[in-house]
């Protein structure tokens, strides 16, 4: 078959062009052929009509996490989007993330969510047995391997209202982490309680688990009900079950020991920097 055979079809993308200054929306028309996702008629968009059109993307499998951006308003990766979802003769919009600062067309800044990453102390095990070797039980694999799926597109952080809405940043980590903090909470080798910094500095208290989410997850990790709400269970009974606290008080975990959260970098900047201009 020709590829003017395969693309008889049409479909007009309504795709977002602009910067952080600024932009508008512009129209173009590419054809389709079958298994087309959205990033191959991105990909023809920029090779018949807009070359200087910014998107990110790497592997084309739904693997990187890189495309990510919005489809007719929901977040998606753009790579596992196929043209035949949507309705024929419909526009199809294209968005950047809204949660993060726009850098050109369809490319946000995201570099926030890897300072929020450094900031969490990393696995800590035990020491070994004394034949050399750690043991786990299988139930306690199972439990998070579910969530090393996670492959960084960043649409749960885009799609939940803590941080697309109501602009905490500074207070709260996001799902993503959260998911990254039930990993290493559940693990029963880690040995580092990171409990009193999801409560004071990560702020899982502002999730109020609307289930958002899990439902963009590309790769169906129930973020919410298996990630979160326990680890808001776990901190509800550390720090406002009377019993718990007061045990917490007398006798830490005495295989877990509490470690400072990493301040962000450039958050620490501009205090000192604001603090110097204050001084001068």
């Amino acid at each position: 078959m020709s590829d003017e055979a395969k693309k008889s079809d049409k479909a007009t993308l309504r795709i977002w062009r602009g910067n952080a200054e600024g932009g508008e929306f512009k129209e173009y028309e590419v054809g389709t052929y079958p298994g087309m996702v959205v990033l191959d008629a991105i990909h023809d968009v920029q090779a018949e009509h807009a070359p200087d059109l910014a998107v990110r993307w790497n592997c084309k499998a739904g693997r990187c996490g890189s495309c990510s951006a919005e489809i007719n308003g929901k977040p998606r990766l753009l790579c596992m989007t196929r043209m035949s979802h949507f309705e024929p003769g419909q526009p199809i919009t294209v968005t950047p993330m809204k949660t993060f600062p726009i850098v050109k067309d369809l490319v946000t800044d995201v570099s926030h969510n890897f300072r929020v990453a450094k900031r969490i102390p990393p696995f800590k095990p035990r020491p070994r047995d004394a034949d050399g070797h750690w043991r786990m039980q299988q139930i306690d694999i199972d439990r998070i391997q579910e969530f090393r799926k996670c492959i960084e597109c960043f649409l749960c952080q885009d799609v939940c209202h803590v941080l697309r809405d109501h602009d905490k940043h500074d207070s709260f980590a996001g799902p993503r982490f959260m998911i990254h903090l039930a990993t290493l909470d559940m693990h029963p080798l880690d040995t580092v309680d990171r409990r009193p910094m999801m409560k004071e500095e990560l702020g899982i208290g502002y999730c109020n688990i609307t289930r958002c989410c899990t439902e963009v997850c590309p790769e169906h990790i129930t973020i919410t009900d298996n990630g979160i709400i326990p680890l808001k269970e776990r901190v509800a009974d550390d720090f406002f079950d009377p019993v718990r606290w007061l045990m917490r008080k007398i006798s830490p975990p005495a295989n877990k020991k509490s470690l400072p959260v990493l301040p962000d970098p450039i958050k620490a900047t501009t205090k000192t920097k604001k603090k110097q201009d204050a001084e001068a």
